[in-house]
């Protein structure tokens, strides 16, 4: 019997620093429209997961977390948003999509693509200026606004902003991610800004566990014996660091409340992310450019579906603003401690200045916004095929 395709339009963008193949919910197949098991087969099957290999070859997708993404957006019903927003990270080995968390990378990316797609009601687009779209980020019922500049009617974007961590400039795109902290109590899970990480057979850690942006696990570096200058094969290279990282992490996600056992684990790899913390030192980027320790308040490494992160997640940023304007932290602790109302870090890749403020109340720490520049880019636009036979 012969297998046909079928074809879905799809736009594949650039997000901040991510990647991933972007839909309009009413233009999937009817089965795929609604959460379930058809959407995941048809998601997996674009990406090219699973793939024993680790490639993703025959896919849309880039064999890292952060190029393994996928994005559904739709006209909103919420009052005062223009689109939903959901976010599905999916394994590259593994036949399994994350829905646990957000993209902020991507976040970057959903307005111009609102736009593109014509979800943003075309009085609210001005000829020329900036239109803050209203974005209700699914996964984790929380308010994003996209600021996309507009010149001509049109999204703006070619321009002169860099972003550590991508090749070319391009126009810049502020995101405002609205009161970033988990659900509606602290944004601290144990009610500490400081916990002790007991990890069998590893050893103890302070650690601060946040839900802000995207719920983390951050550690001083040199707990874990690494100098907080480290780059990609520093980590990656090393299965036992490796190892490592995702027990503490599993461990972590066990205090935090976000599994009700070890073993859940290793089906929520996207959430919590893990990142370790030093104060501001001199080193050299992943492109050769180089970080002076005044350039930056602190550095920070952080792991993305069990490998060090090229540069830094969109949300692990919300999550490094928010615990660094909150005295005694980890990250506050590393960046020198005191009231900050922004923070600029060095990644791997570079360096981001990210802005939050926090406030005390009787539900403990509290943001109301976090805020960082970001860039986006249409790749391609067209249709993306698979094999006719995935949801038998």
């Amino acid at each position: 019997m012969m297998i046909n395709q079928i074809k879905v339009p799809a736009t594949y963008m650039r997000g901040g620093t991510s990647k991933g193949v972007f839909f309009s919910l009413q233009d999937l197949p009817l089965t795929a429209q609604e959460p379930g098991e058809a959407r995941d087969k048809l998601l997996l099957r674009v990406i090219g997961s699973p793939d024993p290999y680790e490639k993703q070859i025959d896919g849309m997708g880039g064999a890292t977390s952060s190029t393994s993404k996928t994005v559904i957006v739709s006209k909103s019903d919420r009052p005062n948003h223009d689109v939903d927003y959901l976010f599905g990270q999916v394994s590259i080995d593994k036949p399994f999509v994350d829905w646990s968390g957000n993209c902020g990378n991507l976040s970057a990316a959903v307005g111009p693509f609102a736009i593109h797609a014509g979800l943003v009601d075309e009085e609210r687009i001005p000829n020329n200026g900036i239109v803050a779209v209203r974005v209700w980020q699914v996964n984790i019922s929380k308010t994003i606004v996209v600021h996309v500049p507009i010149v001509d009617g049109m999204v703006q974007e070619a321009g002169n902003f860099e972003l550590d961590g991508v090749t070319f400039p391009a126009a810049e795109i502020q995101v405002d991610f609205m009161h970033p902290a988990d659900g509606e109590g602290s944004m601290f899970p144990t009610g500490n800004v400081i916990d002790e990480l007991e990890v069998p057979n590893i050893g103890a850690f302070e650690a601060t566990l946040i839900n802000a942006g995207i719920p983390t696990i951050f550690i001083d570096a040199e707990a874990l014996r690494y100098s907080g200058t480290e780059l990609q094969d520093d980590i990656n290279s090393d299965a036992d660091a490796l190892e490592r990282f995702e027990t503490i992490r599993a461990y972590g996600a066990l205090k935090m409340g976000l599994i009700e056992s070890i073993d859940q684990a290793a089906t929520r790899q996207h959430t919590p992310k893990i990142a370790f913390v030093s104060k501001p030192k001199s080193y050299l980027s992943s492109s050769g450019k180089p970080v002076n320790e005044t350039d930056v308040d602190v550095l920070v490494r952080a792991l993305s579906m069990g490998k060090l992160h090229h540069a830094m997640m969109g949300t692990a940023a919300v999550a490094i603003a928010s615990a660094s304007c909150v005295p005694g932290t980890v990250v506050n602790r590393a960046a020198g401690g005191g009231n900050m109302e922004s923070v600029t870090f060095g990644h791997p890749s570079g360096t981001l200045k990210v802005g939050a403020s926090a406030s005390h109340n009787q539900q403990g720490w509290v943001v109301e916004k976090a805020v960082m520049s970001r860039s986006a880019r249409i790749i391609m636009e067209g249709f993306v095929r698979v094999p006719s036979d995935i949801f038998a």
